[in-house]
């Protein structure tokens, strides 16, 4: 759990970072930075599935939202700080890449059950949803509502990136 609390040092260092800054190109990364240790404290939380609906969610966030601030901080990003913002980056792609690895290093072995839920699933699955297909019965049956859900964060992801990132009065 040391992890965890690491993570969420970072996480409100990264808020804080957000909501303190002046410059807003950079305020937008931090919030990036909290949404992607968010993505990474679910993996530790054994959640891999809101793990990888936060980490997409997140990155189209970042996208539309350093679409929509370059234009209004383009002298910041260009000032000749690229020595500063390249080091930057590529300390915070160290730090992500070192607790993705240990993350993934926790993830059990694949067909290891970590849960007793999976073997009721797997006795009681065909008698209780009537599906053969046992994945089309977790999916469809146990989690509906958690599908639509992620469904509905994903298709809502898509259409704001499309709208953001359509040119307005383009004409042939």
């Amino acid at each position: 759990m040391l992890d965890l609390q690491i993570l969420l040092i970072f996480m409100i260092v990264g808020a804080l970072v957000a909501v303190r800054t002046k410059d807003l190109l950079s305020s937008v990364i931090a919030v990036g930075t909290v949404g992607l240790g968010l993505s990474l404290a679910f993996l530790i939380l054994k959640a891999p599935d809101l793990a990888i609906a936060q980490l997409v969610v997140e990155i189209l966030c970042v996208i539309i939202l350093i679409r929509a601030t370059i234009k209004k901080d383009l002298p910041f990003s260009a000032s000749g700080r690229w020595f500063f913002n390249t080091l930057v980056t590529l300390i915070f792609l160290a730090v992500f890449l070192i607790y993705g690895y240990f993350c993934m290093k926790d993830l059990p072995q694949f067909g290891e059950p970590i849960m007793r839920v999976a073997q009721n699933f797997i006795s009681n699955g065909l008698r209780q949803t009537g599906a053969a297909n046992l994945v089309t019965a977790v999916v469809l049956d146990y989690r509906a509502y958690d599908t639509l859900g992620e469904a509905t964060i994903l298709f809502t992801a898509v259409v704001s990136v499309l709208a953001v990132m359509r040119r307005i009065g383009r004409k042939k």
